[in-house]
């Protein structure tokens, strides 16, 4: 491999930036609709960008946002080359969350770049987006991509990066990978056609292409790695070596898109995993294990004990608390940290019923009680307001469970002479595609508000307890943006043009952002997320839909061969 300058943004220290001389190459700018220090603890980021620089017929550098977008007029230029994006042959977009969707349109416009497909030519880069808000609901992105990818990148892209090619005119190429390579979405290729309701009343398409686009998932991902391929302390995680040991999460908490989108959960196995942990402590003594299931992994405990013989501290992207020992939490004090996350995400157990959470007070206080035990001093809460079926008796939970927490956090301090705090992190209920609550309702940022307002009122007052709450307004934002149809790119543009003035947007704009956010859905109605086979059927989702506002559980997913229980692996 030739290589060319070294990084042209100086701010940053990086090990391990992969730099290759553009000639005979494919190109792709490799773009995090966010700062640097957000995007470089992206996973999946690290892995379409290994990915590409794998193959001799590619080269993928990368782009952030600067820390403050909108008030500088700085041109976006890649991190290895200094390039700007236009130079490239693919501007490929890795996108997780909804309120990134603003940040978008703002690198395209400051790149010289037209913002809707319809009005580039071959002169610009093709445009493709691709990450777990692509395969949530790309309909809003719609106007202004010419491809999504729908589902993980390892079994997306190499079919994809095969056919592309700058010399072939960009319609021949995206008229060939939505024939032929599964997982491709076309926008352009489908209409959308809206009945006397205002609702979706079909989504059509020449019979060349599916009328389905099908989420691909990797079966074995022991076959390859996700880990860190560039290693930086300009992040949040410091200099840690990031290591994925699963993916997906199998039980199945109803207001999460985890567990279904990415079904069946799959575990990494414990060779695999030995591997990566060796060659990443050449680079690092600190290594943090990734997942939505970190403790259902058959391997937890030899896998800590691995990564503690390497010398490297270990820490957790989450744990249950179900899940936690003693042994865990212990090592997790022996790298350093001083507090831990416990998500009861409601405080009644008939609401944690209702969502599927599986998880008592009993085992929340223990959890606790545990934590300190094992040497940490601060416990973080989080918890989720207006779910289903929520009562004034829940919200009045969520402030009994947490003066519990207090009681025995209390219990289990005084003796070690040292008392820590309490966070309590409060958010607001967004349904999500491709759940059982994706035909739910969500409430209006005022009654948010108000419950926001009652909850800090009375925990704010007891001692060591701090209250965080997101503002309801946001949340509100990304329901618009995770529940809308194209027509919500028009509010998209808007705000562009506003420059983020999201009220002065919403009172302009002719499409009703409550239509699109706070409405409850038919079961029969074509949702617009309906373009992708997520794999989990609408009738089992709609299944567990009707268990949860009867408060009944559903036992976790077995993930073994056969089975036919959510009809994913049947």
């Amino acid at each position: 491999m030739q290589h060319i300058m070294t990084i042209t943004d100086s701010r940053h220290k990086e090990t391990g930036a992969i730099h290759k001389d553009w000639r005979n190459r494919r190109t792709v700018a490799l773009i995090y609709p966010n700062t640097y220090q957000v995007g470089m603890t992206n996973l999946g980021f690290h892995a379409v960008y290994r990915i590409i620089n794998s193959r001799e017929d590619y080269v993928c550098e990368r782009f952030f946002l600067p820390e403050e977008v909108q008030k500088t007029n700085q041109r976006l230029l890649s991190l290895e080359s200094g390039r700007p994006i236009t130079d490239f042959d693919i501007a490929a977009f890795s996108i997780s969350f909804e309120n990134d969707y603003l940040n978008i349109l703002e690198i395209l416009k400051k790149a010289g770049i037209p913002l809707k497909a319809s009005q580039r030519d071959e002169k610009f880069p093709l445009i493709a987006g691709g990450g777990v808000a692509c395969f949530l609901n790309p309909e809003p992105l719609a106007p202004f991509f010419d491809i999504f990818f729908i589902g993980e990148g390892e079994e997306i892209l190499p079919g994809f990066l095969d056919i592309f090619s700058p010399e072939i005119k960009k319609a021949s190429v995206l008229e060939k990978v939505a024939g032929t390579v599964r997982g491709c979405y076309v926008p352009s290729l489908y209409d959308v056609v809206y009945d006397d309701g205002n609702v979706i009343g079909s989504i059509r398409c020449d019979d060349s292409y599916p009328n389905k686009i099908q989420r691909v998932y990797a079966r074995d991902i022991s076959s390859f790695e996700t880990s860190s391929v560039i290693l930086t302390p300009d992040t949040t995680f410091g200099d840690t070596f990031l290591t994925e040991i699963s993916r997906g999460c199998p039980h199945g908490c109803r207001f999460c898109s985890a567990g279904y989108i990415y079904r069946p959960p799959r575990f990494r196995s414990i060779s695999a995993i030995s591997e990566t942990i060796r060659s990443g402590s050449d680079n690092s003594s600190k290594i943090g294990l990734v997942g939505a299931a970190i403790t259902d992994h058959p391997d937890i405990k030899e896998i800590c004990a691995l990564s503690e013989s390497q010398g490297m501290e270990i820490t957790f992207s989450s744990i249950r608390a179900d899940g936690i020992t003693c042994e865990m939490l212990e090592t997790i004090a022996r790298s350093g940290a001083r507090s831990i996350t416990i998500a009861p995400d409601a405080g009644s157990e008939r609401l944690r019923r209702v969502i599927n959470k599986r998880l008592t007070e009993e085992e929340i206080i223990k959890a606790v009680e545990v934590a300190i035990d094992s040497g940490l001093q601060n416990i973080k809460l989080y918890y989720m307001i207006g779910l289903p079926t929520e009562t004034e008796e829940d919200l009045d939970e969520i402030i009994g469970l947490t003066k519990r927490v207090k009681s025995a956090f209390l219990e289990k301090s005084r003796p070690k002479g040292r008392m820590g705090d309490i966070t309590v992190g409060i958010s607001s209920f967004v349904p999500k595609p491709a759940t059982p609550f994706q035909w739910e309702e969500m409430q209006s940022p005022s009654k948010l508000k108000k419950k926001i307002a009652r909850i800090h009122k009375e925990i704010g007052r007891i001692p060591n307890v701090t209250v965080h709450a997101d503002p309801p307004r946001w949340s509100f934002i990304q329901a618009v943006f995770a529940r809308g149809d194209r027509r919500v790119g028009d509010i998209l543009e808007q705000a562009l043009n506003n420059n983020g003035n999201w009220p002065k947007t919403f009172k302009e704009s002719e499409i009703d952002p409550e239509f699109m956010a706070l409405r409850k859905r038919d079961k029969e109605e074509i949702l617009p997320w309906d373009i992708i086979e997520n794999r989990v059927p609408k009738e089992y989702l709609w299944k567990e839909y009707s268990k949860a506002i009867n408060a009944e559980e559903t036992p976790p997913c077995p993930a073994v061969p056969g089975c036919t229980k959510c009809g994913v692996c049947g």
